[in-house]
């Protein structure tokens, strides 16, 4: 069965403006939907990324530097992931389609390649 990773795209201040106790229901919201993926036996994995913190990896010149990141001035940032098991992309479009986290941002869906896929 294909592996699927649901990026959790948000804006930052979205969370920034949220009380404490607004913060824990919020947090209540995905505890749910975990625990359903879970019972139903497609979620394989995922982790909330820390905030604010981040390094991009560019080679120029020839050379590879590091620069902090994700950038402030960056409208969206990959707050966390999920990773499911679905037979498609229909069904884990279906799967994610009740996830709270599309109450706060977007959610990109990509099928993780199998590691014996020869290219194409």
């Amino acid at each position: 069965m294909p592996t699927y990773l649901l990026f959790l795209h948000e804006d930052p201040s979205v969370f920034a403006r949220v009380s404490p106790e607004e913060m824990q229901a919020i947090i209540q919201k995905y505890s749910s939907w975990k625990q359903r993926m879970m019972e139903a036996g497609a979620l394989t994995g995922g982790e909330k990324l820390q905030d604010g913190t981040g390094r991009v990896l560019r080679r120029t010149g020839g050379r590879a530097s590091v620069i902090d990141g994700p950038y402030t001035e960056s409208k969206e940032v990959i707050g966390g992931f999920f990773q499911i098991r679905a037979d498609n992309y229909e069904q884990a479009v279906r799967a994610a389609s009740d996830c709270p986290h599309l109450e706060y941002g977007t959610i990109e869906i990509r099928e993780v390649e199998p590691v014996n896929a020869s290219p194409t």
